[in-house]
């Protein structure tokens, strides 16, 4: 069983895991959006995220299998990114990706 959280950026405990597409950490960007997405927010707004959710869910399908396991194969993991709790963000996307394929992971909230 894993336990997955979401917590801004600056959450700095053990298990955190960088998905932003800034992100430094080469395991994160397997499951960072990409610049074009993250613009056409910014640039558009509400009109773009249809075209977000569409692009990103293509990326979580061509995530490696062996880069889920790796990712699932720990019991705490928080995943990051810069938007507020409230905010279209993609780590909401992710969790929703995650627990309706992967029947062991348990999502526990937002790390505030």
């Amino acid at each position: 069983m894993t336990e997955l959280y979401t917590a801004h950026y600056r959450y700095a405990g053990p298990d955190r895991l960088d998905v932003t597409v800034k992100g430094q950490h080469e395991f994160g960007k397997l499951f960072a959006p990409n610049w074009g997405m993250v613009m056409a927010v910014k640039n558009h707004g509400t009109k773009a995220h249809q075209y977000y959710i569409d692009e990103y869910n293509n990326i979580l399908t061509k995530v490696p299998t062996g880069a889920w396991e790796a990712m699932l194969d720990t019991d705490v993991i928080t995943l990051v990114c810069f938007c507020r709790q409230q905010d279209f963000c993609h780590r909401n996307l992710i969790v929703e990706y995650i627990v309706s394929k992967f029947p062991n992971v348990f999502y526990r909230g937002f790390r505030g």
